[in-house]
């Protein structure tokens, strides 16, 4: 069933390339006002500017590099000023790294891209995700998490978030991906009664750029480029996040972590709300610690 989405404003983050621009171009066919997030502004332009031919509709760039929380606060700042109302917004970006590197504000890159840029983000849109509930009865947070989280199997070390004793590239994606969907179920807590739900999400492995521009070498920049004709197409990878951004049936769920369209069950230390809590606390502590102020 084709969603009509008409007068609702939509943010996905990372939405230049892969499964992000084919969950901009689907829910902005459906009739939303997207804005298409992506850290490099020509690139998001031209990603704009080609949904726009295909769709019709009035897709906004908005640069956002979620390594850097000055970036991140601008573009909040722009959403809030120019929109006052967010109805959906899609935590989409995400990467993995072979070599430990920092984002502008010192945490490891993995985490603070995947997680940390995504914790914050929220926060601030939070009060137009609200407003937009109120005005029309729900909004929704879909944050894209992945099965690799299955492989955190000790979850979280808090003693070491940053993998300053020892990093390895798919380790830390595995954990930040653990974190979303921790994230994910304690945002769903905080939001209960303001009609805004939020909801984790596994897209599946698919066959975009993930991986694949130098940044991941080894196996996994190996597994990408040897099994790309078996993976998903972008679309078919973006289809759960279009699922959870506009299905009417999904109205007031909340908490949970889909997969292939359907409700699906994480490990079960990616169920520990008590780890989850602490995660947020931590998280918050973080950004106050590197912004000299709090959200």
């Amino acid at each position: 069933m084709i969603v009509d989405l008409d007068g609702k404003t939509v943010l996905v983050t990372g939405g230049n390339a892969g499964i992000g621009k084919a969950t901009v171009q689907a829910l902005a066919a459906r009739g939303a006002t997207v804005l298409l997030c992506s850290r490099d502004e020509r690139k998001g332009e031209w990603a704009a500017e080609e949904v726009r031919v295909e769709t019709g509709r009035p897709v906004q760039q908005l640069r956002l590099d979620l390594a850097s929380f000055a970036s991140i606060r601008a573009a909040a700042e722009q959403v809030l000023a120019e929109h006052g109302e967010l109805d959906v917004l899609v935590n989409n970006a995400g990467l993995i790294l072979s070599d430990r590197r920092l984002t502008e504000d010192g945490f490891e890159q993995t985490f603070g891209v995947n997680h940390l840029g995504h914790f914050l983000l929220t926060q601030l849109l939070r009060p137009a995700l609200e407003r937009a509930a109120a005005a029309r009865g729900e909004a929704r947070v879909v944050t894209v998490a992945s099965r690799a989280h299955r492989r955190a199997k000790r979850g979280l070390d808090f003693d070491d978030l940053q993998s300053a004793r020892g990093y390895e590239g798919m380790d830390a994606y595995a954990k930040s991906k653990l974190a979303n969907i921790y994230f994910s179920r304690a945002l769903a807590r905080r939001l209960a009664g303001t009609g805004v739900t939020s909801n984790a999400l596994h897209p599946g492995v698919v066959a975009t750029r993930f991986a694949r521009d130098g940044d991941a070498r080894g196996v996994v920049s190996w597994f990408f480029t040897l099994f790309r004709p078996f993976l998903k197409s972008e679309a078919q990878g973006a289809a759960t996040s279009i699922h959870l951004a506009s299905a009417p049936a999904l109205k007031g769920v909340t908490g949970k972590y889909f997969a292939d369209c359907r409700e699906a069950t994480p490990t079960p230390i990616a169920q520990d709300d008590e780890a989850a809590e602490r995660l947020w606390r931590v998280s918050e502590e973080l950004v106050a610690d590197a912004s000299g102020r709090g959200i």
